[in-house]
């Protein structure tokens, strides 16, 4: 058996970087940024007033001072003439400021008649105005990778006058389930049958990282069948299966897969749940095998796949990222594999879901985080610093 940090290292190593493509900026939010975008334009591309008032030159905003009103100047409709001494210009938030003017008054500061103003207050220090380019200037590279694009990025995108984004493809993966005792959700299960929970699991949380999951027919425990199934995951970045990777006699997976040609990395995680994990390259694409108890595959997706999804995806070889809670009671020695106990965070202290059984889908699914327990580990003590993993 290997360690989990020596597994997540293979696994790191099969992770081929996706290509690019590029996507309207319609459907660029939650795609992972492929290349530097510059902006093609400034922002603003002129001076713009902060607020609603009057522009005019500076010098002349003493309090009491009259100005004659020679025009408006709304958004997307500037006044276009070169303003005067004595001369004001009507103008509204986000307008273009007239040549000549330097200082936009409030207009609460400022008691009109006709087109005559008085300003009724002190001159202020501020000139209320927004500079050319005081967001960005044309050329500047607002965006560069890795980085998810949010509604933000989107927003700063569009306003760069950016129709078109270089983001990573998305990443396609095939999962296969394994077992004679397995049925698909709303079909009728026979008396020895189970409902094949893992695929949907993981297809979630595949999906909600921003990758395209094609669940496959569940793959029977005869070669032929699984052999049928192998040869569906064809356009594939990532075959993952699940079940049939152990030892046992209906347990096939790695036999037909090195029938195929698997490259096989490793086999056999020092670690709780999940130690029948197998991984290799099956005609050059990468896949993991996972084992086939529901916790057991859904602690490997959270500890091993997505953090491999992240490395196809361009955001680097990093673990599944940690913080630090402490303990909200005492808990027992560990044993000798690294343990994913299913746990609460709640008011800043964290508490193991007691069963820790690998096929209780309703303990992982009260969970929020999956307490990390080095080998041998010796009792803790309540309000020791212990580390987790977030899931959802």
């Amino acid at each position: 058996m290997i360690t989990v940090a020596q597994a997540l290292e293979h696994l790191f190593e099969l992770a081929d970087a996706l290509p690019h493509e590029t996507v309207p900026l319609r459907d660029a939010a939650g795609r992972m940024l492929a290349v530097p975008v510059a902006a093609t334009r400034t922002q603003p591309p002129f001076a713009a007033s902060s607020m609603d008032g009057y522009a005019l030159k500076g010098v002349e905003a003493d309090l009491h001072a009259q100005f004659k009103v020679v025009g408006e100047s709304a958004a997307g409709h500037g006044w276009t003439g070169t303003l005067g001494a004595g001369q004001a210009v009507r103008i509204f938030t986000g307008a273009p400021v007239p040549d000549g003017a330097d200082k936009v008054v409030i207009q609460e500061d400022v008691e009109r008649t006709g087109d005559l103003i008085t300003l009724t207050d002190g001159p202020e220090p501020k000139d209320n105005i927004r500079p050319a380019g005081v967001d960005f200037e044309q050329g500047n590279v607002l965006l560069a990778p890795p980085r998810r694009l949010s509604s933000g990025d989107v927003a700063l995108l569009a306003a760069m006058n950016v129709v078109t984004v270089p983001v990573i493809r998305k990443p396609v993966i095939a999962v296969i389930a394994t077992g004679d005792e397995l049925v698909m959700p709303g079909e009728d299960p026979g008396a020895d049958q189970i409902i094949a929970s893992n695929s949907f699991g993981l297809a979630a949380m595949f999906e909600a990282m921003g990758a395209v999951v094609r669940i496959l027919p569940v793959a029977r425990d005869t070669k032929s069948s699984l052999i049928t199934v192998f040869g569906l995951t064809r356009g594939a970045d990532l075959i993952v299966t699940i079940g049939g990777a152990s030892v046992g006699d209906h347990d096939l997976v790695a036999e037909v897969a090195a029938d195929l040609g698997m490259d096989q990395a490793f086999y056999k995680v020092a670690m709780r749940p999940g130690k029948p994990l197998m991984a290799g390259r099956l005609h050059g694409v990468p896949m993991v095998g996972l084992p086939g108890n529901p916790v057991s595959a859904m602690v490997c997706g959270t500890v091993f796949l997505q953090p491999m999804l992240r490395t196809m995806m361009g955001l680097g070889r990093t673990p599944a990222p940690r913080v630090q809670v402490p303990l909200a009671a005492d808990i027992a020695a560990n044993g000798p594999r690294e343990h994913y106990m299913r746990a609460t965070i709640a008011k800043g202290q964290i508490t193991d879901a007691g069963l820790q059984d690998s096929s209780l889908l309703t303990v992982l699914a009260r969970s929020n985080a999956l307490m990390v327990r080095p080998p041998h580990d010796p009792p803790r003590m309540a309000g020791t610093v212990v580390d987790a993993i977030l899931i959802d």
